[in-house]
Formats: structure tokens, sequence, C-alpha cells
């Protein structure tokens, strides 16, 4: 969900090797690793919510709460210009409630 390079520059540079690779094989968290097509995974590549959203609306939601969960279940910082952008997005999903377990 998180792609590596993103969750390395929202603080994954800091952590040891095996947390590393414990976050980069997350398969106990279904959020973690979602499954896309090859043209929408090449399409997103490293960005964050500042600079990619899945192109159809009625996904958005559930992309929001995977990324948030993500980077809250890691730890992970986001910027501000991801900061502001996670709010004003999330404006259109007042129903969305996260439960994320910490790792």
């Amino acid at each position: 969900m998180v792609p590596l390079a993103e969750a390395w520059d929202s603080g994954a540079y800091g952590w040891t090797a095996r947390r590393r690779e414990l976050y980069a094989n997350d398969l106990g968290y279904p959020r973690s690793l979602v499954a896309v097509t090859a043209r929408s995974n090449r399409s997103k590549a490293d960005q964050d919510v500042a600079e990619w959203m899945p192109p159809a609306e009625d996904a958005r939601c559930q992309y929001l709460d995977d990324w948030v969960s993500v980077k809250t279940r890691w730890a992970l910082s986001v910027d501000g210009a991801e900061h502001r952008a996670l709010q004003e997005l999330a404006e259109a999903c007042p129903d969305t409630m996260l439960d994320v377990p910490i790792a």
C-alpha cells in the first residue's frame, strides 16, 4: 500500500534491517499489500496521496483508509503536502473509521 520508497522517506530509513524486512513482508495485515493491476501499480509508482489517487472515485475512501492505516500501523510520518491532501480528500469520507493494530 505505502511503497517502500515512500516508507523510507517517512521514517523507515531509521529502522533496523529486520524492521524494514517485516514492513516489506507484512502479510498478516490485509491493508499492507493490496493486489492491483500492473498498470495501476506502474501508474502509482512510489507516489503518496498528494501525488496519486485511484482513478475510480468509489475506491478513494478505501484507499485513504488503507493508506492512513498502514502509515499509522508503522508509525510513518507524513509531509506537509501529503497531510494537506489527506485532510482535503478525507472530507469526502465522513463515515470512515480506522482500526489499526500497531506493528
